[in-house]
């Protein structure tokens, strides 16, 4: 145990909370709230004694032993300077962060800022209880700089890889792509799972099914399974790019022999040949891991990856869940004895095994260190965290406490029962099957069914009970049934299983899983129902992939990378050597040669082109392209083009599709009619968001201006809409006429909707009330009505905070604003900071930290000092010790590679021209 005055410093605001209960008054908690130190994020943060250097936009100097540039962020700053004040005054700081690589390297860049008279303890706890913080004071270690090691690694590589690669894409395809280690491999599984159903064909087979009668009157369900020694052909019988069979062991049952044989069927004799009894067991899973436990709350809960992390965040913060990034599946020995206490005492003796069930880590690179994810000890009861938390760490932690209690229960064990019934009609046999599940013990049942949340309702629909029946019965065919199937093609990959597939296959960690999936669906993909469906842009960068940089992008290599990191981690490889063979190449060519040479080789139209077919018409190939502004097809090399709607999904362009959005675009060249008063043009076009009228033709030499274009209303198609309903739309906005005070008052028909507007009061219209058709009466009605806050445009929310502890419980929103993202809490905004990133990666302790510094300054208006510009230095390689302070206006070169410097921002009034630091490099 420490002596004196402790520091602790963990990263959240309610993890600092929560530790503050178990700890007295010789404690002093704070947070970090996330990460204190990273690569510079844009340009403004790049210091100015090294702006100049060629690595500066990089943060990373290739040449001189891969040295990161570190640089405290601007909203971090006012922490670490009320940190460094605490840690003056203290004899012991305890690093008590999260006990990943994560947390490792922050404990280590806290260790660099600090720079405490002694050195400070690492405090490693998985759950946030008395008996963890107390066991974890008294078993401090000091920081693991493998892990650091690794970690840095895994940055220096996303970051390489992110900076690197994504302006090829920009050049290449379109602006602002973004490629990554894990998610480029992500785009090509959700890719790939979309070309095999555009290759899909399908194909038609029949089955016979029954319902038969036994002797005590019972009825049950059989299908017919073979018929002349043969089994009729499934879905799985036929090769999904073909529709051809690919198996000569089964009948391709077709429609007019199955209904022949159905009729004939009607009139037979049916005698049971066999009836088999066999008995089953089931076991239950093993607990969750960070990314079963996102899967299965993408099945159960319908919650996406995000949703399920933020609620587990919350739950591990306030003490109910232990640490939840983990891919382990082990319990500890006190998680156990919980488990086996609980299973007792709420369902009995019976459903206790004799020992504790063990679980073997299936997943490729698994971390060992963790425990999986579990109630924390003791195991509070649902009710706890319903009263506690919010409805969503409710539904979450029911999922985790009963998974926990299956996982050390008994298997189920049941009996399935198989019947043949034969028949001989017109020579040929045929035999029909029954199948039965009788349950004879639940065993982990009781508590918990994948993909269910009702266990007990799933025990019923798992039963299939079938009458006692043995050799030579008769039975009745109560009914016959020939039904025709068509095969499907393969199901698009959902969050769940996408999660699924990169896990089996090594690829990416549990902690970036969430945040890759969120990534994806900017430019990538987007959702239809549950499903993830690619992009055309998608298409065009995984084919470029592929074709010029297919290593980066290849499955087997990526999760080699996430081994040699585990290896560093491990100590059993070293940092050094794996960047230089990363980036220069050894056997595989290295990054920075690869790009060297494929930059100009890459044909950029024929990387975003596909021929779908030739046109039925004049034997052209139609091709589809994506081009900078969005996907359209085109006729042959420069004739007609027509735009791709951006909701359509890449398997429903079909070659006649195409051939009809080419005929509208056709026709959309030709007028609708002339506009009686302006003798202008009127056109009917569609464009990448929806079908539009248009007045007057674009002048070529003059950008500036443009025709005026109106949307057509949700009930009106383009193919059918007429002169007079071009013209009306064209009215839009249309000025109905004055108030009492002579104020206008104007239609509109805007992006949400159409409303109408006076001044600047706005109402949106109610069911019943026509755009086209309102008049100055109806308008000044609706304008006198209350404006209910339905009326008011919702600002688009990005994420939302619920019952944030650190601020007395007020929700926190992350909005989508018209200049960027920004949280509000109601009274104050505070935009993101410049460079942030990827917003939805915003977690409660940055939020909390952000309105908290927006608040500060809420109403002051002092001119702030320049600041005094700092100099930056640059990390070197291996032991991590702090280096000396940098020489003015010049970044000095350490002589030795065994030294980590802090790099600090050197401030500017001035606005940094903005670089590439703009990707958001994948945080893999």
């Amino acid at each position: 145990m420490p002596v004196g005055k402790s520091l602790v410093i963990v990263e959240s605001p309610t993890k600092a909370k929560t530790l503050k209960k178990f700890l007295g008054s010789d404690y002093i908690v704070e947070s970090s709230v996330g990460h204190v130190r990273d690569l510079p994020s844009n340009a403004e943060e790049i210091p100015a004694d090294v702006k100049k250097e060629k690595w500066a936009r990089l943060g990373i100097d290739v040449e001189h032993d891969f040295a990161p540039l570190y640089v405290v962020s601007p909203e971090k700053k006012k922490k670490i300077s009320e940190l460094k004040k605490y840690a003056k005054e203290v004899d012991t700081i305890l690093l008590a962060t999260d006990e990943d690589r994560e947390g490792e390297a922050i404990s280590w860049h806290l260790n660099q800022l600090l720079k405490p008279k002694n050195p400070p303890k690492r405090m490693v706890f998985h759950e946030i209880t008395k008996t963890a913080i107390l066991s974890a004071l008294e078993h401090t270690r000091e920081i693991d700089t493998k892990l650091v090691d690794a970690q840095e690694t895994r940055r220096i590589i996303d970051r390489l890889y992110g900076y690197l690669v994504s302006p090829i894409l920009w050049r290449k395809i379109a602006p602002k792509l973004s490629a990554g280690r894990v998610q480029s491999v992500a785009v090509r599984m959700i890719v790939e799972r979309e070309q095999a159903r555009i290759r899909f064909v399908s194909s038609n087979y029949w089955d016979l099914s029954a319902e038969f009668k036994a002797p005590d009157g019972m009825t049950f369900p059989a299908k017919v399974m073979t018929i002349e020694g043969q089994r009729p052909a499934s879905g799985k019988s036929f090769d999904p790019d073909t529709g051809a069979l690919v198996r000569d062991d089964v009948l391709h049952l077709k429609e007019e022999r199955a209904v022949a044989l159905r009729d004939l069927l009607q009139r037979a004799d049916y005698r049971v040949t066999s009836a088999e009894e066999k008995p089953f067991t089931k076991r239950p899973a093993p607990p969750f891991t960070t990314s079963t436990l996102q899967q299965e709350g993408n099945r159960k809960l319908r919650f996406n990856a995000k949703r399920t992390m933020r609620a587990a965040q919350r739950l591990y913060e306030n003490g109910f869940i232990t640490y939840m990034r983990t891919d382990a599946t082990t319990l500890s020995s006190e998680a156990l004895s919980a488990a086996r206490t609980a299973i007792e005492e709420l369902y009995g003796a019976e459903f206790l095994p004799a020992a504790p069930r063990e679980y073997a880590t299936k997943v490729k690179n698994a971390q060992e260190a963790h425990e999986a994810i579990r109630p924390a000890h003791p195991f509070a009861p649902i009710s706890d965290v319903q009263a506690a938390l919010g409805p969503d760490e409710t539904k979450v932690y029911e999922l985790i406490w009963k998974r926990t209690m299956a996982c050390q229960m008994p298997d189920a064990r049941g009996r399935r029962m198989v019947v043949k019934i034969a028949t001989t009609v017109d020579g040929q046999e045929v035999v029909f099957q029954a199948n039965g599940n009788v349950i004879d013990f639940p065993g982990f049942l009781r508590a918990y069914v994948e993909g269910s949340d009702d266990p007990e309702a799933e025990l019923a629909d798992k039963e299939t009970i079938l009458p006692p029946l043995k050799e030579q019965d008769r039975v009745e065919a109560v009914s016959l049934t020939a039904d025709g199937h068509d095969t499907q093609p393969p199901a698009r990959l959902t969050e769940a299983s996408l999660v699924k597939a990169l896990e089996e296959s090594g690829v990416g960690r549990p902690s970036t899983y969430a945040s890759i999936i969120d990534t994806i669906q900017r430019r990538y993909t987007f959702k239809k129902g549950n499903a993830l469906v690619p992009t055309f842009v998608a298409f065009a960068v995984v084919r470029l992939m592929i074709e010029h940089l297919g290593h980066l992008i290849d499955l087997t290599f990526t999760a080699g990378m996430e081994e040699r990191l585990d290896q560093i981690a491990r100590g059993e490889d070293e940092r050094l050597p794996y960047l230089k063979e990363f980036y220069f190449g050894n056997g595989v060519p290295g990054l920075a040669p690869l790009l060297e040479k494929k930059q100009e080789v890459i044909d950029a139209r024929m990387i975003c082109s596909v021929p779908l077919g030739d046109h039925p018409e004049n034997g052209t190939t139609i091709w589809r392209r994506v081009g900078r502004y969005g996907p359209y097809v085109q006729l042959g090399d420069d004739g007609d083009r027509a735009n791709i709607p951006e909701d359509l999904c890449p398997d429903e362009l079909t070659l006649d599709k195409a051939v009809e959005y080419l005929r509208a675009g056709a026709k959309a060249k030709e007028p609708l009619g002339m506009h009686p008063e302006t003798g202008l043009p009127v056109y009917v076009k569609t464009g990448r968001f929806g079908p539009y009228v248009q007045l007057g033709d674009a002048d070529p030499a003059d950008k500036k201006s443009k025709p005026k274009m109106v949307s057509l209303l949700p009930e009106m198609k383009p193919d059918e809409l007429t002169l007079a309903q071009a013209l009306d739309l064209l009215t839009l906005p249309k000025t109905l006429g004055k108030d009492a005070e002579g104020v206008e008052v104007v239609a509109y028909f805007g992006r949400y909707g159409p409303y109408i507007k006076r001044g600047t009061d706005t109402r949106s219209l109610k069911e019943g009330d026509h755009i086209l058709k309102i008049d100055l009466a109806r308008a000044l009605e609706l304008l006198a009505e209350p404006k209910a806050k339905s009326y008011k445009r919702e600002v688009p929310e990005i994420k939302a905070f619920e019952s944030v502890e650190a601020l007395d419980g007020i929700k926190l929103r992350l909005l989508k604003g018209r200049y960027g993202p920004y949280l509000s809490d109601g009274e104050v905004n505070a935009s993101l900071p410049r460079g942030f990133g990827d917003p939805t990666t915003l977690t409660e302790a940055q939020a909390v930290e952000l309105i908290l510094a927006q608040r500060a300054k809420k109403g002051t208006k002092k001119k702030k000092k320049k600041a005094a510009k700092k100099k930056a230095t640059k990390k070197k390689t291996a032991k991590k010790t702090t280096a000396k302070k940098a020489t003015k206006k010049k970044t000095t070169k350490k002589k030795t590679t065994a030294k980590k410097a802090t790099a600090k921002k050197a401030t500017k009034k001035k606005t940094a021209k903005k670089t590439a630091a703009k990707v958001a490099d994948d945080e893999a």
